[in-house]
This record gives C-alpha cells, sequence and structure tokens, in this order.
C-alpha cells in the first residue's frame, strides 16, 4: 500500500540575467542566499514524501530495508515509549515498527493504546485500518478508514485506505467515489493511481487497469504494484 503518501512537490524558479557587453552583471545580495534555500525547499519536500508514504505503504514494500537498521529503529521507538508512555505519537511510531516486523498484533495493541490517549488521534486509526486490512479484518479495516477520514477529510491518506477497503469487500462504486476524491486531494500519486488500476481489473476490465497501472508507471517506473498489476492483467 506501500500501503500507500502522497503530494507534496514544490520547486522555487529562479530567473538568472543574461551575459551583457562581455561582463556578468553582479547578482543582488539576496541572490547569494538562493541555493539555500532552494535545497532546503528540496530537503523539506523530501521529508514530507517520505512522511506521508510512511504511513500508506504496504510494508511487504520494505521486504529489502537493511533489517538491522529496521532493529534498530524499532528499538528507539521502544526507548521513546518506555521514556514517554503517554505519547500517542510515539506509541503509533512503535506500532508501525512492530507491523514492519509482522508483529501484527503487538502493532494493534500499540494503536489501542494510542486511542486510550487520545480517542481523536488520527494516525493510529489509519495505521490501524492498514493492519486490519493486512489481515483480511476488511469491516474493521473500513470502520478505522473512515474514522479517520472523519477526522481529517482533506488527508489523501484515510480516503484511499477507505477507497480500499471498499475494493475488498467488492462495493465497487463506493471505492471508485472514494478513490476519485483522493486523487483530487493528490493527483499523480501512483498508490491512488494504481488502486483505480485494482478496481478495474477486480471488474474484469482489463483494458482501463492496464492504462492505470501504466499511468502509475509514468511516475514511478519501478513502482511494484503497479508492475505486478500490470504482469496479473497480461495472464488472463
Amino acid at each position: 500500500m506501500q500501503n500507500q503518501e502522497a503530494s507534496f512537490h514544490k520547486e522555487k524558479e529562479v530567473s538568472q540575467e543574461t551575459e551583457q557587453k562581455g561582463k556578468l552583471p553582479k547578482k543582488p545580495k539576496k541572490e547569494k542566499f538562493t541555493w539555500w534555500q532552494t535545497l532546503l525547499i528540496l530537503f523539506l519536500t523530501l521529508g514530507i514524501s517520505i512522511g506521508a508514504g510512511y504511513f500508506i505503504s504496504d510494508k511487504y514494500f520494505w521486504s529489502g530495508f537493511d533489517q538491522n537498521q529496521l532493529k534498530k529503529q524499532f528499538e528507539h521507538y521502544k526507548n521513546q515509549v518506555d521514556a514517554q508512555p503517554n505519547d500517542p505519537q510515539h506509541r503509533v511510531n512503535l506500532g508501525y515498527s512492530y507491523f514492519l516486523l509482522g508483529k501484527n498484533e503487538e502493532a494493534i495493541k500499540q494503536f489501542k493504546v494510542a486511542l486510550d490517549l487520545d480517542k481523536n488521534f488520527y494516525d493510529a486509526y489509519l495505521n490501524l485500518g492498514i493492519v486490519y486490512l493486512d489481515e483480511e479484518r476488511l469491516d474493521e479495516g473500513l470502520k478505522m478508514a473512515t474514522k479517520a477520514s472523519e477526522i481529517a477529510p482533506r488527508d489523501y491518506k484515510s480516503q484511499l485506505l477507505k477507497g480500499t477497503a471498499y475494493r475488498k469487500l467488492k462495493m465497487y462504486d463506493e471505492s471508485l467515489e472514494t478513490l476519485s476524491k483522493a486523487n483530487e486531494l493528490m493527483p499523480g500519486n501512483t498508490d491512488i493511481i494504481t488502486e483505480l488500476g485494482k478496481v478495474a481489473e477486480d471488474q474484469g476490465d482489463k483494458k482501463n487497469a492496464e492504462e492505470l497501472f501504466k499511468e502509475a508507471l509514468n511516475y514511478d517506473p519501478l513502482y511494484k504494484p503497479a508492475l505486478e498489476g500490470l504482469d496479473r492483467v497480461a495472464a488472463k
């Protein structure tokens, strides 16, 4: 689901003066800071993008991830929970680490503790929905995704998760409506486009499914779910 944020790119254009009479004009003083500003924007954009993907990506996208690094991440969040047990964000971070390690029941426990601490904590509902869908507990997953979308209706991740739950429940009209809303919130997101492709695939619309998977690959040529979707469609 890898799966999966989602959304966030801005670039700052910098105008440059043309060379006149064989000499370069002096740059205004503020221009010497421009590359720092641009670099900062790029790093912030990358950080936001990674953060968005953190909660929606399918855990199997992490199969090649350095397991030692993953264990260090787990220990880090475990220490944070031990130091601040009443912080719901620490609980969610630890729960997601459990999820990546394949320990779904432990993940669920942490997300539920986070909700005990804050009954309106968006990240807890979202991540709990992800784990429930992974467990094929589809009604519970839909319930969590719906709650998350009520708390943050403008966040595309909850709409994507809800649309995925509807698809798995074979409620295709509802899935398309919800995924279309997610796409309006975050155009060009590979997770959303691929999920729309899966809806078409499930409905037997091979041509549309293939087009959507290819569209996702236009944004990310190595996007595993879209590549797998194309393979499935070709085999049918």
